[in-house]
């Protein structure tokens, strides 16, 4: 007998309910870009331009491809771009330049360059309870675990002082160890909007009217003072064991340098400072 046919999984369900196996950079990317051997940290080794990286694979609907801000690169001006492009890099006769405006101009291919000023900062809660307190980005159907979408400068000297704003999360966004990621949710007409989630932050629907029946493909360009950035792996549905004890603990200190007067392994310790 013959076995049927596997069925097909549709596009229409969201990506925050499933597994999704781990996301990497694309295989074509801009002249200058060099990835590393697991393809999930893109540097730009010369220059400004020539930095354009996509995802190995289509997106799929409310699937965040998040990264984090590695390395920067004094001296030049601008910082970061990402969105979303229905072109296959395959099918690219070349990688363009810049994402602005070169393929944009291609159509089909939806960029936003992130600035200082991009950041939409919420106010904490009344009781002195931060951001992190809320488990859960929503975005219409999507549930994202915000722990690993949240950017963490890593505290120095005076970090006692100023970890109130980092409980705040006012970490700028074009910093070093900021997150950035794009996603998209499909819309009841078919079509889809894009958002762009910062440090844990939705700055809501940058575009709209995207083909929600097209395969979408994240774009990433390492722009000029953006020198490399690594892709960050985020848990869909139930937090993990690891996360859970971390939040546990950030909710009882003080600021974080409090974490290494506490009787914990080194690595718990560097997992609830930095990550």
């Amino acid at each position: 007998p013959v076995a049927p046919p596997k069925p097909r999984r549709r596009r229409g369900r969201m990506a925050a309910g499933l597994q999704n196996p781990p996301t990497r950079f694309h295989g074509v990317h801009g002249a200058h870009v060099r990835l590393d051997a697991s393809r999930t940290r893109a540097t730009r080794v010369e220059s400004f331009a020539h930095g354009l990286c996509f995802s190995h694979r289509p997106l799929e609907p409310g699937q965040i491809f998040l990264v984090e801000i590695e390395e920067k690169e004094p001296g030049w001006c601008g910082h970061l771009r990402v969105g979303l492009t229905a072109h296959d890099p395959r099918d690219l006769p070349a990688v363009p330049e810049y994402s602005l405006p070169d393929l944009v101009s291609l159509g089909d291919s939806w960029v936003f360059a992130i600035t200082r000023s991009h950041n939409r900062v919420s106010e904490a809660p009344a009781g002195g309870r931060g951001l992190l307190c809320g488990p859960h980005l929503l975005i219409e159907q999507v549930r994202i675990p915000r722990d690993k979408l949240v950017g963490r400068s890593r505290p120095g000297r005076y970090s006692h002082i100023l970890d109130e704003l980092y409980k705040a999360n006012v970490l700028p966004p074009t910093a070093r160890k900021s997150r950035i990621g794009v996603l998209f949710t499909p819309q009841p007409d078919g079509t889809a909007d894009m958002h762009i989630i910062i440090n844990g932050e939705d700055m809501g629907p940058s575009a709209r009217g995207l083909p929600g029946s097209r395969p979408l493909y994240a774009v990433v360009d390492i722009f000029a003072s953006t020198k490399s950035v690594r892709i960050i792996q985020v848990e869909y549905g139930l937090p993990s064991l690891e996360t859970l004890c971390r939040t546990a603990i950030q909710r009882h200190i003080s600021h974080r340098l409090a974490i290494d007067g506490l009787n914990l392994p080194p690595l718990l310790k560097n997992l609830c400072k930095y990550e």
